[in-house]
């Protein structure tokens, strides 16, 4: 792999999950089977997915003053992420994700900021101080847009890659967004939110990359789950078929899948390249439950493609 750094900035959550037999419905109560405690975050996910493929990693964010704090620096520490530039924010909580995870692997997600709400422009000169040499910026939505939207100008300002997770799914982006980043990665459900009509397979995925490419994205990438991956560049449009795989916990599969297309692209694949780096990360990633201890290594992809591609 490239030696070029990736820089995330964006969330770091201790997961909350609950593994139930369905997801409950509006005031009921409902008997689960296990509780367990793993680090999180989409920021951090995917900061964690990109050191285990073997790319320098850097994490910008903030965690709390409290014990999740120390153990959610800890994770990242351990897993190779540069965490230099983590505030720990003592007057906050650190940031919370409550998950419920049913018999079909679907999923049911509460996130609670914490000190993640509070990210302001102070993270993003320490963002700034990190950009020089890097191979690409990745942003989520779990912190404040306006902080997202600076950050964002920062790398652009300097020639970065932005690629754009826009999750949590929302429709109210700033306009100004759009013309700073260089790949977009929705979901069917994200898509469907930015554009205002459901993505639901490769034709209204189309449709929805080239609304969005209108509004200045260079590249869309939408994550269509068990069909595929539908891209689209300013020269072509493609589709990468889904990796079949026996799913456990989908929780990080999207965040699985942005840290291989990061790094992959950071390695000088092409595009379609990264893409299949994307899709099969994400694949691996839900075969095991929870979100950063379900991602997997650079070797373990290598010999997932060889075996797939042979």
């Amino acid at each position: 792999m490239d030696q070029s750094h990736v820089i995330v900035f964006g969330s770091i959550n201790m997961d909350l999950v609950a593994r139930v037999p369905r997801l409950p419905v509006p005031s009921e109560t409902l008997l689960g089977y296990s509780f367990t405690t793993v680090p999180g975050g989409k920021g951090a996910n995917q900061a964690v997915a990109i050191a285990r493929l073997g790319v320098p990693t850097v994490m910008v964010g903030r965690v709390g003053g409290d014990r999740f704090g120390q153990e959610l620096l800890s994770g990242l520490q351990t897993a190779g992420v540069d965490t230099e530039d983590v505030l720990v924010d003592r007057a906050q909580s650190s940031g919370v994700a409550m998950i419920a995870v049913d018999d079909r692997s679907e999923n049911h997600i509460i996130v609670i900021p914490g000190a993640n709400g509070q990210m302001e422009p102070t993270d993003v000169d320490r963002l700034s101080r990190r950009l020089p040499g890097a191979a690409a910026l990745l942003l989520q939505l779990e912190i404040p847009l306006p902080t997202i939207l600076l950050a964002a100008q920062a790398a652009h300002a300097v020639g970065v890659r932005v690629i754009l997770d826009p999750a949590p799914a929302r429709s109210d982006l700033p306009a100004a967004l759009y013309s700073l980043v260089s790949i977009i990665t929705p979901n069917a459900i994200e898509a469907s939110q930015l554009v205002g009509f459901p993505v639901t397979n490769r034709e209204t995925a189309a449709q929805a990359a080239t609304v969005l490419q209108q509004r200045g994205v260079e590249t869309v990438i939408i994550k269509l789950g068990a069909v595929g991956v539908f891209g689209a560049t300013p020269d072509e449009s493609f589709f990468v078929p889904a990796f079949q795989v026996d799913a456990v916990d989908t929780v990080a599969a999207g965040d699985a899948f942005n840290g291989g297309l990061t790094a992959a692209l950071a390695a000088g694949l092409s595009l379609r390249e990264a893409v299949i780096w994307g899709a099969a990360t994400g694949a691996l990633s839900a075969t095991k439950p929870g979100a950063q201890s379900s991602l997997p290594d650079r070797a373990t992809v290598v010999n997932f493609l060889s075996q797939r591609q042979s």
